[in-house]
């Protein structure tokens, strides 16, 4: 399934957008299937705090805006209450160690990863990861997941002093490799990625496969929704 106006052309609103150079790639429901080990800690620190469990598919709803985000929901079960702030500070630490204890428990690349970014990177795209995990799990995370080798840049959470969905790492990674946002591909889950990519400038594919907080990646506001990362090369060779 994709969303182009036209099967010859990569373009929104402002015109043509190819030939792109660089493909940023979020790492959280894009490159790698993270939400059952950030349940696991999440589940951890409510135990340590003597607050009940929740279900894991409750917590995968939660994922989409950063840690301290996810630690608020997984206290108070909704999506935007906001937690006592005292017991907000004592949960903070707690979680970092349970999820720094337990990064790779089930931590997976999602089917058609390693091929998609080793086939970018062999179609001679420049390749970044953007991510607003903290860098302490990012680098990680790449390093056991032999990801790490594939990305000339990575861009987390804490490199900037903004994040997704403001348009700030799209752009550092655009001035890092000399390019203009037209030419710089994201890749994405979810609405963090589509409104950093509009505001940014850039063209933007979307899985379906990700966390979006358990709303509908297709409905986001993309140029086209790709099966798999390995789809990624075939859809821009096609379009260039």
């Amino acid at each position: 399934m994709n969303k182009f106006s036209a099967p010859d052309t990569l373009s929104n609103q402002d015109g043509p957008l190819l030939p792109v150079k660089v493909v940023m790639i979020d790492l959280d429901g894009t490159l790698l299937d993270t939400a059952d080990d950030l349940a696991l800690a999440a589940n951890k620190m409510l135990h340590e705090l003597g607050r009940p469990e929740l279900p894991s598919k409750t917590i995968q709803g939660f994922i989409g805006k950063g840690i301290q985000r996810l630690i608020k929901r997984s206290l108070t079960g909704e999506m935007d209450a906001e937690p006592d702030a005292a017991l907000l500070a004592k949960a903070i630490p707690i979680y970092k160690q349970h999820y720094a204890e337990n990064l790779t428990v089930n931590t997976r690349p999602y089917p058609g990863v390693i091929d998609g970014v080793d086939n970018l990177r062999k179609a001679g795209f420049k390749l970044a990861c953007i991510t607003n995990k903290s860098e302490i799990f990012t680098l990680p995370l790449l390093r056991a997941t032999k990801l790490a080798d594939y990305f000339e840049i990575v861009v987390s959470g804490d490199s900037l002093p903004k994040r997704k969905p403001d348009p700030m790492p799209l752009l550092h990674i655009c001035q890092y490799f000399g390019v203009p946002p037209q030419q710089a591909l994201l890749i994405g889950d979810s609405s963090n990625d589509t409104i950093a990519a509009r505001a940014a400038g850039c063209p933007v594919f979307c899985v379906p496969y990700g966390y979006n907080e358990g709303r509908d990646a297709r409905k986001l506001d993309c140029e086209a929704i790709i099966e798999s990362l390995a789809d990624a090369t075939k859809l821009l060779q096609k379009l260039s």
